[in-house]
């Protein structure tokens, strides 16, 4: 039986420094939402345009700026910020006001990379990388 098996059966018991730390990481785990969009097929360099626009904003706000952004990975940022609402709502049990809500953390990290070959001249070859990215969002309440 290893440790944490031990602690999660309760026959051994977390430091007290470390049982305090963990408790308030606990806490502010439990106010805010986070989600990820995972292998999102564009790279993220391109994500990252996107994302841009609405780190620190409302949800709301954020929504409307998703809705008449013409880039072709807004619908996914939309429905990841939907998601995120969702996953508030559920953590809570309560309906969230959204207005009250804004986008503390958004970042994009590259995924996996699909590698193709296109021929090129003289009997050459050259790597294509067909890039994907994460993309993580997490809400909080103003």
């Amino acid at each position: 039986m290893t440790r944490k098996e031990k602690i999660a059966a309760g026959l051994e018991k977390l430091p007290k420094r470390n049982r305090v730390v963990a408790q308030r990481r606990k806490e502010e785990k439990a106010e805010v939402a986070k989600v990820i969009l995972r292998n999102y097929q564009g790279s993220p360099r391109k994500m990252r345009l996107i994302v841009d626009q609405i780190r620190g904003m409302e949800v709301f706000q954020a929504m409307n700026v998703m809705k008449f952004t013409s880039r072709a990975g807004a619908p996914y940022i939309a429905k990841l910020i939907k998601a995120a609402i969702a996953s508030y709502e559920e953590k809570l049990k309560d309906r969230v006001d959204v207005g009250t809500h804004y986008i503390s953390q958004v970042f994009v990290d590259g995924g996996r990379m699909l590698k193709r070959m296109q021929p090129a001249p003289q009997g050459r070859g050259h790597i294509i990388r067909k890039r994907s990215c994460h993309v993580t969002l997490v809400i909080d309440k103003a």
